[in-house]
């Protein structure tokens, strides 16, 4: 009993002078756990009022191809030559155009005069510079519809095109006659498009596993597993590669670099965060696919988050709160992108700051009271030509801005709307509508 008293009497003691005890508050700034645990320690950016300054754009070159995405250095022509004023020249028909469950995702590319496009029934067509049809081939199994295509992606080299298809090939064509010279089966999906490098074709199936594919026959050299996700938006990201590097980006939200000859994995970095309050955090696909530019790796996923990383070790060198709804272009001092609240921002390229962010069309008017929306519009780009950025939109207009302040230059009608990134080669620029017409603007 004694026993008790004391325990108790000691317990009392301690409350006693715990309550006599002022809190200790530590000076300092105060993070939140969350938010330092999802980015990183890497320096995390917010928005800032709107700035003009001096973008420090390389001279402009009259690139005569545009053969696949820019995501790569040496696919990319970083400043391309295009006419201040642009005026339409020609339009041909592609195919098939946008159905309710079949969209033309797949940007159209530039080689040896002609421009090759995918339909969104799965017809590869080459056209001339004339706008002239040259041949076309079907990417849809005998045994399939095309309904349940899911297009695909292209690039060329050597005088090749390849192509991926929804139905899980990878094909090698003749790029001047669309014979085709081998067809490998991936074992999923592969509605990215393919990067060519170096003897090896990089694609990605399934949004989770990485193939290279050699160019001469079609063989695999290697495959890389990474995760897939079921909340992904249509089209997987193209492989970024270098030298040495290839960086791939899965559904997960991961972005991977390995050794691109043998696939050896290097490094692995999760883009996560997102908008509290908007349903596109339930998306965290990688929808600014990863781009190269010297050291630095850009990427960004749709609910939130754009990065820079270094491509050698995957460190995080700085995070901002956009998302990127398609990849940013490099130049000059500066990385620009489409964001995920139908935004064109500019980024400070060393430290991820915001220069400045303009609005691009997000909807169309609403037309009956008891709707809220009527329509979304999708902004395409942007590209950096002719000294200026040009974005593509849905809504019927070819939009570009100053690269300095962001203001908007001028605009060109598009009629039915893009579906596809603008391209440019030999001073003209082609891009795609929704009705499945190749557009050329000079």
């Amino acid at each position: 009993m004694q026993a008790k008293f004391i325990l108790a009497s000691v317990i009392a003691t301690g409350v006693l002078a715990g309550c006599g005890d002022r809190e200790i508050i530590l000076p300092g700034e105060r993070l939140g756990v969350r938010e330092v645990l999802q980015d990183g320690q890497a320096a995390e950016t917010t928005a800032t009022e709107n700035a003009t300054v001096a973008a420090n754009l390389p001279a402009a070159s009259n690139n005569a191809n545009w053969p696949q995405s820019h995501v790569s250095p040496s696919a990319r022509t970083t400043h391309a030559a295009l006419s201040s004023n642009l005026t339409p020249v020609w339009t041909t028909s592609i195919g098939q155009g946008d159905k309710r469950r079949a969209r033309i995702i797949t940007d159209p590319v530039v080689a040896d005069g002609r421009i090759f496009t995918i339909d969104s029934a799965g017809r590869v067509t080459a056209t001339s510079t004339a706008g002239e049809t040259l041949w076309s081939y079907s990417l849809v199994p005998l045994r399939d519809d095309a309904s349940e295509s899911l297009a695909g992606g292209l690039a060329v080299d050597n005088g090749r095109l390849y192509v991926t298809s929804g139905f899980g090939t990878v094909s090698a064509l003749d790029a001047s006659t669309g014979r085709e010279i081998w067809t490998q089966r991936v074992q999923a999906t592969a509605t990215g498009a393919p990067t060519v490098f170096g003897g090896l074709v990089y694609v990605i199936a399934g949004d989770s596993t990485a193939w290279a594919i050699e160019t001469e026959d079609g063989r695999v050299r290697w495959q890389s597993d990474g995760l897939g996700d079921v909340g992904n938006v249509a089209g997987a990201a193209p492989p970024a590669v270098n030298n040495t590097h290839v960086v791939f980006a899965f559904g997960s939200g991961a972005v991977q670099g390995a050794f691109r000859q043998g696939g050896l994995n290097l490094w692995s970095a999760d883009i996560v965060g997102a908008r509290r309050g908007f349903a596109i955090s339930l998306v965290d696909d990688i929808t600014g696919y990863p781009v190269i530019d010297g050291t630095n790796v850009y990427a960004g996923n749709h609910s939130g988050r754009v990065v820079a990383l270094n491509v050698n070790s995957g460190e995080r060198l700085w995070t901002a709160r956009h998302g990127a709804m398609d990849p940013v272009w490099p130049a000059g001092n500066s990385v620009y992108f489409v964001s995920d609240l139908n935004e064109l921002v500019r980024l400070d390229a060393t430290t991820g700051e915001q220069i400045w962010a303009v609005d691009l069309p997000g909807y169309e008017p609403v037309r009956r009271p008891q709707r809220r929306r009527d329509a979304a519009f999708a902004n395409h780009g942007p590209i950096l030509a002719g000294g200026r950025l040009i974005v593509a939109s849905s809504d019927g207009f070819l939009r570009s801005f100053d690269p300095a302040s962001g203001e908007l230059v001028s605009q060109t009608e598009i009629r039915g709307g893009a579906t596809t990134r603008p391209v440019v080669a030999n001073g003209t620029l082609y891009v795609v509508s929704t009705n499945g017409v190749l557009h050329a603007y000079r």
